[in-house]
């Protein structure tokens, strides 16, 4: 059984899209999606630095756009969105984050269009509520969970990524983090994290209520694959709810260890996550162990990625 995934902020690094580029009729794709983001999608994913890119704003419509325009090459459609005969389908999708956008255009719940627009807002909220306090995002990696948590919560921090694999992600303010790095759990690495501000917790709020405003109107259609939540892992039969839980996502803890709970109990035998590649993949050999992985980085990955979807077809 094949999942796609999508990965979510912090995937991105410059230049990532020069390669995807010489794919026909993969830049028009871009260009129009650029006008629907209001931003140059191609120069942020060629010539851009480092730091352009880690703005929220930017960062979360690039992600998905080039998630889509991979998925689109990997899995059957032309350059104007359209299925080609045949068209390929996973079994299951799922996407960490601001990746659970791309998941749910994938699965059919709302178009590309309507994706990256939604995206575009959610970007430029969570953005205006990070720059409200100063807050941040600590990784702790190793530890004891259960020691992890603990400390997490002692001093006042959020859970804001359960990653599973030995990776957990606090957050909260400056202050709070600063006295976490001054006591952290035993037997744990902390990596501070270069992001706006504290994502997935309460001080996303407002974001929340912009998101759910711009969302108001939207129709969205069911899933058309297994498609699974940020929220419990589980998976997530209708439309509207879906959407709903998007919206509530970005206060809420990703929970990216219970989606790999499910992929299990589902009998999931290879996944392929979707450009940029690579992080999602590297959970996933930690802690689905025995799942055949692929990563697409540049289009020189997609032979591999194929060769994945034609064996499971197979059987």
């Amino acid at each position: 059984m094949l999942v796609i995934v999508a990965p979510g902020q912090g995937a991105q690094t410059p230049g990532f899209l020069s390669p995807w580029l010489e794919i026909p009729g993969l830049r028009d794709r871009l260009s129009a999606w650029s006008d629907v983001a209001g931003l140059d999608l191609i120069s942020y994913g060629t010539t851009a630095d480092a730091d352009e890119i880690r703005d929220t704003a930017i960062a979360q419509p690039l992600l998905v756009a080039a998630g889509l325009a991979a998925a689109e090459v990997l899995l059957g459609t032309d350059s104007e969105g359209d299925p080609v005969a045949p068209p390929l389908a996973p079994a299951v999708v799922a996407g960490h984050s601001v990746g659970e956008f791309t998941a749910a255009a994938i699965a059919g719940v709302l178009t590309p269009e309507r994706t990256i627009a939604l995206v575009r807002e959610r970007g430029q909220a969570m953005a205006k509520a990070a720059s409200v306090t100063a807050t941040g995002m600590t990784a702790v990696l190793g530890g004891a969970e259960e020691e992890v948590l603990a400390a997490i919560e002692r001093h006042g921090l959020t859970p804001a990524n359960i990653n599973g694999a030995g990776q957990i992600v606090a957050a909260g303010t400056t202050e709070e983090l600063a006295a976490f790095a001054a006591d952290p759990p035993a037997r744990a690495r902390l990596i501070s994290l270069k992001v706006a501000g504290a994502f997935h917790t309460v001080h996303m709020a407002s974001a929340v209520e912009h998101l759910r405003a711009e969302a108001a109107a939207l129709v969205p259609a069911d899933p058309a694959v297994t498609l699974l939540s940020n929220a419990d892992g589980e998976a997530v039969a209708g439309g509207a709810e879906f959407v709903q839980r998007l919206i509530d996502q970005v206060g809420r803890p990703v929970r990216w260890d219970r989606c790999m709970a499910t992929m299990t109990g589902l009998g999931v035998t290879s996944m392929i996550e979707l450009l940029p590649g690579g992080t999602l993949t590297g959970l996933a050999k930690r802690a689905l162990r025995g799942v055949e992985t692929v990563a697409l980085k540049t289009p020189d990955d997609l032979a591999a990625a194929r060769a994945v979807i034609s064996k499971e077809t197979v059987q």
